[in-house]
Protein backbone atom coordinates (compact mmCIF):
# COMPACT_ATOMS: atom_id res chain seq x y z
CA UNK A 1 0.00 0.00 0.00
CA UNK A 2 3.01 2.28 -0.18
CA UNK A 3 4.44 4.64 2.43
CA UNK A 4 2.75 4.78 5.80
CA UNK A 5 0.64 7.77 6.75
CA UNK A 6 2.12 10.75 8.50
CA UNK A 7 1.07 10.39 12.15
CA UNK A 8 -1.58 12.67 13.62
CA UNK A 9 0.83 13.80 16.31
CA UNK A 10 3.45 14.77 13.74
CA UNK A 11 1.18 16.77 11.40
CA UNK A 12 -2.59 16.41 11.73
CA UNK A 13 -3.38 18.36 8.58
CA UNK A 14 -0.93 16.35 6.47
CA UNK A 15 -2.29 13.10 7.98
CA UNK A 16 -5.81 14.09 6.94
CA UNK A 17 -4.85 15.04 3.39
CA UNK A 18 -2.83 11.85 2.90
CA UNK A 19 -5.59 9.66 4.31
CA UNK A 20 -8.31 11.05 2.04
CA UNK A 21 -6.16 10.29 -1.02
CA UNK A 22 -4.59 6.97 0.05
CA UNK A 23 -7.88 5.51 1.26
CA UNK A 24 -9.31 6.22 -2.21
CA UNK A 25 -11.97 8.64 -0.98
CA UNK A 26 -11.26 11.65 -3.18
CA UNK A 27 -8.60 13.52 -5.10
CA UNK A 28 -8.01 16.98 -6.47
CA UNK A 29 -9.33 17.57 -9.98
CA UNK A 30 -8.18 19.48 -13.04
CA UNK A 31 -10.52 22.27 -11.92
CA UNK A 32 -8.83 24.39 -9.27
CA UNK A 33 -10.45 23.98 -5.86
CA UNK A 34 -12.78 21.17 -6.97
CA UNK A 35 -12.55 17.48 -6.09
CA UNK A 36 -13.26 14.11 -7.65
CA UNK A 37 -15.09 11.89 -5.18
CA UNK A 38 -13.90 8.35 -5.93
CA UNK A 39 -16.17 5.27 -5.80
CA UNK A 40 -15.24 4.26 -2.23
CA UNK A 41 -15.76 7.80 -0.91
CA UNK A 42 -18.98 8.16 -2.85
CA UNK A 43 -20.24 4.85 -1.44
CA UNK A 44 -19.96 6.31 2.07
CA UNK A 45 -21.72 9.52 0.94
CA UNK A 46 -24.49 7.41 -0.63
CA UNK A 47 -25.09 5.65 2.70
CA UNK A 48 -25.28 9.03 4.45
CA UNK A 49 -27.62 10.29 1.75
CA UNK A 50 -29.90 7.25 2.02
CA UNK A 51 -30.29 7.53 5.79
CA UNK A 52 -30.87 11.27 5.73
CA UNK A 53 -33.31 11.03 2.84
CA UNK A 54 -35.32 8.44 4.77
CA UNK A 55 -35.39 10.72 7.82
CA UNK A 56 -36.50 13.70 5.74
CA UNK A 57 -39.35 11.76 4.17
CA UNK A 58 -40.43 10.37 7.54
CA UNK A 59 -40.85 13.98 8.70
CA UNK A 60 -43.07 14.84 5.73
CA UNK A 61 -40.60 16.36 3.27
CA UNK A 62 -40.53 15.78 -0.49
CA UNK A 63 -37.61 15.98 -2.90
CA UNK A 64 -37.55 18.36 -5.86
CA UNK A 65 -34.89 19.88 -8.09
CA UNK A 66 -34.27 23.52 -9.04
CA UNK A 67 -31.94 25.17 -11.60
CA UNK A 68 -28.19 25.50 -11.08
CA UNK A 69 -28.30 29.08 -12.39
CA UNK A 70 -29.89 32.05 -10.63
CA UNK A 71 -30.55 35.30 -12.53
CA UNK A 72 -28.66 38.15 -10.88
CA UNK A 73 -31.86 40.14 -10.31
CA UNK A 74 -33.36 37.27 -8.31
CA UNK A 75 -30.16 36.68 -6.39
CA UNK A 76 -29.98 40.28 -5.18
CA UNK A 77 -33.67 40.45 -4.18
CA UNK A 78 -32.95 39.46 -0.56
CA UNK A 79 -30.24 41.97 0.26
CA UNK A 80 -28.64 40.32 3.31
CA UNK A 81 -28.41 36.96 1.55
CA UNK A 82 -26.95 38.53 -1.58
CA UNK A 83 -24.41 40.54 0.40
CA UNK A 84 -23.41 37.49 2.45
CA UNK A 85 -22.56 35.38 -0.60
CA UNK A 86 -21.51 38.06 -3.11
CA UNK A 87 -17.75 37.50 -2.73
CA UNK A 88 -18.05 33.73 -3.26
CA UNK A 89 -20.09 33.72 -6.48
CA UNK A 90 -19.17 32.30 -9.85
CA UNK A 91 -20.93 34.21 -12.66
CA UNK A 92 -21.91 33.18 -16.18
CA UNK A 93 -21.67 36.14 -18.57
CA UNK A 94 -21.64 34.50 -22.04
CA UNK A 95 -23.43 31.59 -23.67
CA UNK A 96 -21.22 30.60 -26.59
CA UNK A 97 -17.64 29.87 -27.70
CA UNK A 98 -16.15 30.27 -31.17
CA UNK A 99 -12.95 29.35 -32.99
CA UNK A 100 -10.17 31.80 -32.19
CA UNK A 101 -9.14 33.48 -35.50
CA UNK A 102 -5.71 34.29 -34.09
CA UNK A 103 -4.93 30.85 -32.61
CA UNK A 104 -5.56 27.82 -34.80
CA UNK A 105 -7.32 24.96 -33.02
CA UNK A 106 -8.19 27.14 -29.99
CA UNK A 107 -11.46 28.58 -28.76
CA UNK A 108 -12.44 31.93 -27.33
CA UNK A 109 -15.55 33.43 -25.78
CA UNK A 110 -17.78 34.84 -28.51
CA UNK A 111 -17.94 38.59 -27.74
CA UNK A 112 -21.34 38.74 -29.44
CA UNK A 113 -22.80 36.11 -27.12
CA UNK A 114 -23.04 38.19 -23.95
CA UNK A 115 -26.05 37.38 -21.77
CA UNK A 116 -28.59 40.16 -21.27
CA UNK A 117 -28.52 39.34 -17.56
CA UNK A 118 -25.70 37.54 -15.75
CA UNK A 119 -26.44 34.16 -14.16
CA UNK A 120 -25.10 33.26 -10.72
CA UNK A 121 -23.99 29.65 -10.24
CA UNK A 122 -25.92 28.86 -7.09
CA UNK A 123 -23.97 29.21 -3.83
CA UNK A 124 -27.34 28.38 -2.17
CA UNK A 125 -30.82 28.16 -3.69
CA UNK A 126 -33.09 30.42 -1.64
CA UNK A 127 -33.49 32.97 -4.44
CA UNK A 128 -34.55 30.61 -7.23
CA UNK A 129 -36.67 28.48 -4.88
CA UNK A 130 -38.55 31.37 -3.30
CA UNK A 131 -39.25 32.86 -6.70
CA UNK A 132 -40.75 29.47 -7.59
CA UNK A 133 -42.70 29.19 -4.33
CA UNK A 134 -44.57 32.37 -5.26
CA UNK A 135 -46.46 30.35 -7.86
CA UNK A 136 -47.00 27.36 -5.57
CA UNK A 137 -48.56 29.12 -2.58
CA UNK A 138 -51.95 30.79 -2.83
CA UNK A 139 -53.83 29.74 0.29
CA UNK A 140 -53.27 28.35 3.78
CA UNK A 141 -54.38 25.05 2.24
CA UNK A 142 -51.06 24.96 0.33
CA UNK A 143 -49.10 25.09 3.58
CA UNK A 144 -46.86 23.83 4.98
CA UNK A 145 -44.70 23.44 1.90
CA UNK A 146 -41.88 21.03 2.82
CA UNK A 147 -39.26 20.69 0.07
CA UNK A 148 -35.77 19.21 0.00
CA UNK A 149 -33.20 19.27 -2.80
CA UNK A 150 -30.12 17.09 -3.27
CA UNK A 151 -27.73 19.16 -5.35
CA UNK A 152 -24.31 20.70 -5.86
CA UNK A 153 -23.40 24.30 -5.09
CA UNK A 154 -20.42 26.51 -5.88
CA UNK A 155 -18.71 28.87 -3.45
CA UNK A 156 -15.50 30.30 -4.84
CA UNK A 157 -13.05 29.30 -2.10
CA UNK A 158 -9.42 30.37 -2.42
CA UNK A 159 -7.94 27.92 0.10
CA UNK A 160 -9.46 24.47 -0.23
CA UNK A 161 -9.20 21.08 1.48
CA UNK A 162 -10.83 17.87 0.27
CA UNK A 163 -14.35 17.47 1.71
CA UNK A 164 -13.90 20.23 4.29
CA UNK A 165 -13.83 23.20 1.94
CA UNK A 166 -14.04 22.97 -1.84
CA UNK A 167 -15.26 25.37 -4.51
CA UNK A 168 -17.98 22.90 -5.53
CA UNK A 169 -19.55 20.48 -3.07
CA UNK A 170 -22.53 18.18 -2.75
CA UNK A 171 -25.26 18.79 -0.20
CA UNK A 172 -28.94 18.80 0.51
CA UNK A 173 -30.89 21.95 1.18
CA UNK A 174 -34.34 21.99 2.71
CA UNK A 175 -36.66 24.93 2.05
CA UNK A 176 -40.03 25.18 3.77
CA UNK A 177 -42.92 27.66 3.97
CA UNK A 178 -45.34 27.87 6.90
CA UNK A 179 -48.50 29.58 7.99
CA UNK A 180 -47.20 30.87 11.33
CA UNK A 181 -43.97 31.90 12.99
CA UNK A 182 -44.47 29.20 15.62
CA UNK A 183 -44.67 26.47 12.95
CA UNK A 184 -41.55 27.71 11.16
CA UNK A 185 -39.54 27.84 14.39
CA UNK A 186 -40.71 24.33 15.25
CA UNK A 187 -39.56 23.16 11.78
CA UNK A 188 -36.11 24.73 12.19
CA UNK A 189 -35.70 23.04 15.58
CA UNK A 190 -37.04 19.71 14.26
CA UNK A 191 -34.55 19.57 11.41
CA UNK A 192 -31.66 20.48 13.69
CA UNK A 193 -32.77 17.53 15.84
CA UNK A 194 -32.87 15.30 12.75
CA UNK A 195 -29.28 16.26 11.95
CA UNK A 196 -28.16 15.66 15.54
CA UNK A 197 -29.84 12.24 15.57
CA UNK A 198 -28.23 11.24 12.28
CA UNK A 199 -24.73 12.40 13.23
CA UNK A 200 -24.86 10.75 16.65
CA UNK A 201 -26.67 7.52 15.72
CA UNK A 202 -25.12 6.76 12.32
CA UNK A 203 -21.84 8.69 12.29
CA UNK A 204 -21.15 7.96 15.99
CA UNK A 205 -20.16 11.60 16.55
CA UNK A 206 -21.49 13.46 19.61
CA UNK A 207 -22.70 16.99 18.86
CA UNK A 208 -23.72 20.09 20.75
CA UNK A 209 -26.96 21.68 19.55
CA UNK A 210 -27.06 25.42 19.78
CA UNK A 211 -27.80 28.81 18.29
CA UNK A 212 -25.34 30.88 16.29
CA UNK A 213 -24.58 34.42 17.39
CA UNK A 214 -25.87 37.27 15.24
CA UNK A 215 -22.55 37.67 13.42
CA UNK A 216 -22.32 33.93 12.67
CA UNK A 217 -25.90 33.49 11.40
CA UNK A 218 -26.74 32.47 7.85
CA UNK A 219 -27.09 35.57 5.67
CA UNK A 220 -30.80 36.42 5.59
CA UNK A 221 -31.78 34.37 8.67
CA UNK A 222 -33.40 35.62 11.85
CA UNK A 223 -32.00 32.64 13.77
CA UNK A 224 -29.56 29.85 12.95
CA UNK A 225 -29.58 26.54 14.80
CA UNK A 226 -26.50 24.34 14.47
CA UNK A 227 -24.78 21.15 15.53
CA UNK A 228 -21.13 21.44 16.50
CA UNK A 229 -18.68 18.53 16.74
CA UNK A 230 -15.14 18.31 18.08
CA UNK A 231 -12.38 16.74 16.01
CA UNK A 232 -9.38 14.79 17.36
CA UNK A 233 -7.08 17.80 17.02
CA UNK A 234 -9.26 19.85 19.35
CA UNK A 235 -10.81 21.98 16.60
CA UNK A 236 -14.56 22.32 16.18
CA UNK A 237 -16.46 21.57 13.01
CA UNK A 238 -19.93 22.88 12.15
CA UNK A 239 -21.68 19.69 11.02
CA UNK A 240 -25.06 21.12 10.04
CA UNK A 241 -27.28 24.19 10.25
CA UNK A 242 -30.99 24.91 10.28
CA UNK A 243 -32.23 28.46 9.74
CA UNK A 244 -35.39 30.28 10.76
CA UNK A 245 -35.73 32.84 7.96
CA UNK A 246 -38.71 34.75 9.36
CA UNK A 247 -40.62 36.45 6.53
CA UNK A 248 -37.50 37.90 4.89
CA UNK A 249 -37.58 35.79 1.73
CA UNK A 250 -41.37 35.81 1.54
CA UNK A 251 -41.33 39.62 1.45
CA UNK A 252 -38.40 39.77 -0.96
CA UNK A 253 -40.18 37.45 -3.42
CA UNK A 254 -43.77 38.41 -2.57
CA UNK A 255 -44.85 34.95 -1.39
CA UNK A 256 -48.27 35.57 0.14
CA UNK A 257 -51.20 33.36 1.05
CA UNK A 258 -54.86 33.84 1.92
CA UNK A 259 -55.15 32.95 5.60
CA UNK A 260 -58.17 31.35 7.29
CA UNK A 261 -59.75 34.78 7.74
CA UNK A 262 -59.37 35.47 4.02
CA UNK A 263 -56.65 38.09 4.51
CA UNK A 264 -53.34 38.15 2.67
CA UNK A 265 -50.26 37.36 4.72
CA UNK A 266 -46.60 36.52 4.07
CA UNK A 267 -45.47 32.96 4.77
CA UNK A 268 -42.82 32.09 7.34
CA UNK A 269 -39.73 30.26 6.14
CA UNK A 270 -36.89 27.90 7.01
CA UNK A 271 -33.89 26.46 5.22
CA UNK A 272 -31.48 23.77 6.42
CA UNK A 273 -28.56 21.79 5.04
CA UNK A 274 -25.67 19.39 5.48
CA UNK A 275 -22.95 18.69 2.94
CA UNK A 276 -20.04 16.43 2.00
CA UNK A 277 -18.25 18.26 4.83
CA UNK A 278 -19.74 15.45 6.94
CA UNK A 279 -17.20 13.17 5.24
CA UNK A 280 -14.43 15.28 6.74
CA UNK A 281 -16.07 15.05 10.16
CA UNK A 282 -16.31 11.26 9.88
CA UNK A 283 -12.64 10.93 8.96
CA UNK A 284 -11.30 13.31 11.61
CA UNK A 285 -13.40 12.02 14.51
CA UNK A 286 -12.60 8.31 14.39
CA UNK A 287 -9.60 7.53 12.19
CA UNK A 288 -6.10 6.68 13.42
CA UNK A 289 -2.51 6.54 12.20
CA UNK A 290 -3.22 3.31 10.30
CA UNK A 291 -6.07 4.75 8.24
CA UNK A 292 -9.82 5.15 8.28
CA UNK A 293 -11.97 3.90 11.11
CA UNK A 294 -15.57 3.74 9.93
CA UNK A 295 -18.66 3.24 12.09
CA UNK A 296 -20.36 0.04 10.89
CA UNK A 297 -23.62 1.82 10.04
CA UNK A 298 -21.89 3.86 7.28
CA UNK A 299 -19.17 1.47 6.09
CA UNK A 300 -19.64 0.42 2.44
CA UNK A 301 -18.47 -3.05 3.51
CA UNK A 302 -19.09 -3.86 7.16
CA UNK A 303 -17.23 -7.15 6.84
CA UNK A 304 -14.55 -8.38 4.46
CA UNK A 305 -13.57 -12.04 4.13
CA UNK A 306 -10.00 -12.79 3.05
CA UNK A 307 -9.06 -16.34 2.03
CA UNK A 308 -5.62 -17.70 2.97
CA UNK A 309 -4.55 -20.44 0.55
CA UNK A 310 -1.67 -21.99 -1.38
CA UNK A 311 -3.44 -23.91 -4.10
CA UNK A 312 -6.48 -23.63 -6.35
CA UNK A 313 -7.95 -26.58 -4.48
CA UNK A 314 -7.58 -24.71 -1.17
CA UNK A 315 -9.34 -21.66 -2.63
CA UNK A 316 -12.16 -23.79 -4.01
CA UNK A 317 -12.78 -25.44 -0.63
CA UNK A 318 -12.59 -22.09 1.20
CA UNK A 319 -14.94 -20.44 -1.32
CA UNK A 320 -17.61 -23.07 -0.69
CA UNK A 321 -17.61 -22.25 3.04
CA UNK A 322 -17.36 -18.50 2.42
CA UNK A 323 -20.40 -18.52 0.13
CA UNK A 324 -22.42 -19.90 3.02
CA UNK A 325 -20.99 -17.18 5.32
CA UNK A 326 -21.89 -14.46 2.80
CA UNK A 327 -25.44 -15.77 2.43
CA UNK A 328 -26.01 -15.91 6.20
CA UNK A 329 -24.60 -12.44 6.90
CA UNK A 330 -26.48 -10.82 4.01
CA UNK A 331 -29.69 -12.38 5.33
CA UNK A 332 -29.07 -10.26 8.44
CA UNK A 333 -28.64 -7.15 6.21
CA UNK A 334 -24.91 -7.03 6.91
CA UNK A 335 -22.84 -5.79 3.95
CA UNK A 336 -19.99 -8.21 3.32
CA UNK A 337 -17.33 -8.57 0.61
CA UNK A 338 -15.37 -11.65 -0.35
CA UNK A 339 -11.91 -10.43 -1.37
CA UNK A 340 -10.88 -13.35 -3.57
CA UNK A 341 -8.58 -11.33 -5.84
CA UNK A 342 -5.72 -13.47 -7.11
CA UNK A 343 -3.61 -10.41 -7.93
CA UNK A 344 -2.96 -9.48 -4.28
CA UNK A 345 -1.41 -11.42 -1.40
CA UNK A 346 -3.31 -11.64 1.91
CA UNK A 347 -0.96 -9.15 3.58
CA UNK A 348 -1.67 -6.52 0.93
CA UNK A 349 -5.40 -7.13 1.27
CA UNK A 350 -5.19 -6.75 5.06
CA UNK A 351 -3.32 -3.47 4.65
CA UNK A 352 -5.85 -2.10 2.17
CA UNK A 353 -8.90 -2.97 4.25
CA UNK A 354 -7.24 -1.57 7.36
CA UNK A 355 -6.47 1.67 5.52
CA UNK A 356 -10.05 1.87 4.23
CA UNK A 357 -11.55 1.29 7.66
CA UNK A 358 -13.54 -1.92 7.07
CA UNK A 359 -14.99 -2.61 10.57
CA UNK A 360 -14.49 -6.39 10.65
CA UNK A 361 -12.07 -8.62 8.76
CA UNK A 362 -12.48 -12.39 8.64
CA UNK A 363 -9.52 -14.56 7.59
CA UNK A 364 -10.07 -18.21 6.70
CA UNK A 365 -7.57 -20.83 5.55
CA UNK A 366 -7.25 -24.64 5.23
CA UNK A 367 -6.50 -25.10 8.96
CA UNK A 368 -9.64 -23.08 9.80
CA UNK A 369 -11.66 -25.42 7.60
CA UNK A 370 -10.24 -28.39 9.51
CA UNK A 371 -10.97 -26.78 12.88
CA UNK A 372 -14.31 -25.19 11.97
CA UNK A 373 -12.99 -21.74 12.93
CA UNK A 374 -12.16 -18.32 11.49
CA UNK A 375 -9.99 -15.43 12.66
CA UNK A 376 -11.89 -12.19 13.13
CA UNK A 377 -10.17 -8.78 13.46
CA UNK A 378 -11.70 -5.52 14.71
CA UNK A 379 -10.60 -2.33 12.96
CA UNK A 380 -11.34 -0.01 15.89
CA UNK A 381 -9.22 -1.82 18.49
CA UNK A 382 -6.92 -3.73 16.08
CA UNK A 383 -7.57 -6.90 18.12
CA UNK A 384 -8.04 -10.42 16.75
CA UNK A 385 -9.70 -13.58 18.00
CA UNK A 386 -10.41 -17.06 16.72
CA UNK A 387 -14.05 -18.12 16.89
CA UNK A 388 -16.10 -21.13 15.87
CA UNK A 389 -17.84 -20.94 12.50
CA UNK A 390 -21.08 -21.99 14.17
CA UNK A 391 -21.02 -18.78 16.27
CA UNK A 392 -19.96 -16.43 13.46
CA UNK A 393 -23.31 -14.85 12.56
CA UNK A 394 -24.23 -13.84 16.10
CA UNK A 395 -20.64 -12.81 16.85
CA UNK A 396 -20.46 -10.50 13.82
CA UNK A 397 -23.83 -8.94 14.58
CA UNK A 398 -22.85 -8.32 18.20
CA UNK A 399 -19.41 -6.93 17.34
CA UNK A 400 -20.81 -4.45 14.81
CA UNK A 401 -23.24 -3.05 17.38
CA UNK A 402 -20.50 -2.98 20.01
CA UNK A 403 -18.17 -1.11 17.65
CA UNK A 404 -20.81 1.47 16.76
CA UNK A 405 -21.44 2.21 20.44
CA UNK A 406 -17.74 2.12 21.31
CA UNK A 407 -16.82 4.68 18.65
CA UNK A 408 -19.49 7.08 19.88
CA UNK A 409 -18.46 6.68 23.51
CA UNK A 410 -14.79 7.17 22.69
CA UNK A 411 -15.58 10.40 20.83
CA UNK A 412 -17.87 11.52 23.66
CA UNK A 413 -15.16 10.90 26.24
CA UNK A 414 -12.73 12.94 24.15
CA UNK A 415 -15.19 15.81 23.87
CA UNK A 416 -15.94 15.77 27.60
CA UNK A 417 -12.23 15.74 28.43
CA UNK A 418 -11.68 18.65 26.04
CA UNK A 419 -14.52 20.89 27.20
CA UNK A 420 -13.18 23.34 29.75
CA UNK A 421 -14.90 26.03 31.80
CA UNK A 422 -12.82 29.17 32.28
CA UNK A 423 -13.36 32.38 34.21
CA UNK A 424 -10.55 34.65 32.99
CA UNK A 425 -9.09 35.58 29.62
CA UNK A 426 -5.68 34.28 30.73
CA UNK A 427 -7.23 30.87 31.40
CA UNK A 428 -9.00 31.11 28.04
CA UNK A 429 -5.76 31.70 26.12
CA UNK A 430 -3.89 29.06 28.10
CA UNK A 431 -6.47 26.35 27.33
CA UNK A 432 -6.42 27.28 23.63
CA UNK A 433 -2.65 26.93 23.47
CA UNK A 434 -2.11 23.87 25.69
CA UNK A 435 -5.31 21.78 25.69
CA UNK A 436 -7.54 23.01 22.83
CA UNK A 437 -11.14 21.85 22.48
CA UNK A 438 -14.35 23.61 23.50
CA UNK A 439 -14.05 26.44 25.98
CA UNK A 440 -17.15 27.24 28.01
CA UNK A 441 -17.03 30.88 29.01
CA UNK A 442 -19.25 33.83 29.81
CA UNK A 443 -19.78 36.39 27.02
CA UNK A 444 -21.37 39.81 27.30
CA UNK A 445 -23.47 39.35 24.15
CA UNK A 446 -21.81 42.08 22.06
CA UNK A 447 -20.37 41.80 18.57
CA UNK A 448 -17.44 43.95 19.66
CA UNK A 449 -16.30 41.44 22.28
CA UNK A 450 -16.88 38.50 19.96
CA UNK A 451 -14.79 40.15 17.23
CA UNK A 452 -12.00 41.13 19.62
CA UNK A 453 -11.66 37.59 21.01
CA UNK A 454 -11.53 36.23 17.47
CA UNK A 455 -8.88 38.80 16.50
CA UNK A 456 -6.71 38.00 19.51
CA UNK A 457 -7.05 34.21 19.63
CA UNK A 458 -8.64 33.01 16.33
CA UNK A 459 -11.30 31.32 18.46
CA UNK A 460 -14.94 31.90 17.56
CA UNK A 461 -18.21 31.36 19.37
CA UNK A 462 -19.29 28.01 17.98
CA UNK A 463 -22.75 28.24 19.50
CA UNK A 464 -24.92 29.25 22.39
CA UNK A 465 -25.84 25.74 23.61
CA UNK A 466 -29.58 25.06 23.73
CA UNK A 467 -29.04 23.30 27.06
CA UNK A 468 -27.08 26.21 28.53
CA UNK A 469 -28.47 27.14 31.94
CA UNK A 470 -28.86 30.74 32.96
CA UNK A 471 -26.18 31.67 35.47
CA UNK A 472 -24.90 35.03 36.58
CA UNK A 473 -21.32 35.75 35.63
CA UNK A 474 -18.97 38.22 33.99
CA UNK A 475 -17.70 38.18 30.42
CA UNK A 476 -14.36 36.42 30.07
CA UNK A 477 -12.95 39.34 28.07
CA UNK A 478 -14.80 42.56 28.92
CA UNK A 479 -15.79 41.85 32.54
CA UNK A 480 -19.34 43.00 31.80
CA UNK A 481 -22.34 41.07 33.20
CA UNK A 482 -23.32 37.80 31.49
CA UNK A 483 -26.26 35.46 32.01
CA UNK A 484 -24.96 32.28 30.38
CA UNK A 485 -21.92 30.52 29.04
CA UNK A 486 -21.23 29.97 25.33
CA UNK A 487 -18.86 27.57 23.58
CA UNK A 488 -15.69 28.94 21.97
CA UNK A 489 -13.17 27.00 19.89
CA UNK A 490 -10.83 27.23 16.98
CA UNK A 491 -12.64 25.71 14.03
CA UNK A 492 -12.48 24.38 10.49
Amino acid sequence: MGKKLTSRAEDYSKWYNELVVKADLAENSAVRGCMVIKPYGYAIWEKMQAELDKMFKETGHQNAYFPLFVPKSLFEAEEKNAEGFAKECAIVTHYRLQNDPDKEGKLRVDPEAKLEEELIVRPTSEAIIWNTFRGWVQSYRDLPLLINQWANVVRWEMRTRLFLRTAEFLWQEGHTAHETKKEALAEAELMNNVYATFVEKFMAIPVVQGLKTESERFAGADETYCIEALMQDGKALQAGTSHFLGQNFAKAFDVKFANKEGKQDYVWATSWGVSTRLMGALIMTHSDDYGLVLPPSLAPNQVVVVPIYKSAEDLEAITEVVNSILSDLRAKHITVKFDNRTTHRPGAKFAQHELQGVPLRIAIGPKDLDNGTVEIARRDTLTKEVIALDNLNDKVEGLLKEMQDSLFNKALDYRNEHTTEVETFEEFKNVLETKTGFISAHWDGTNETEDKIKELTKATIRCIPLEAKEEEGVCVYSGKPSKRRVLFAKAY
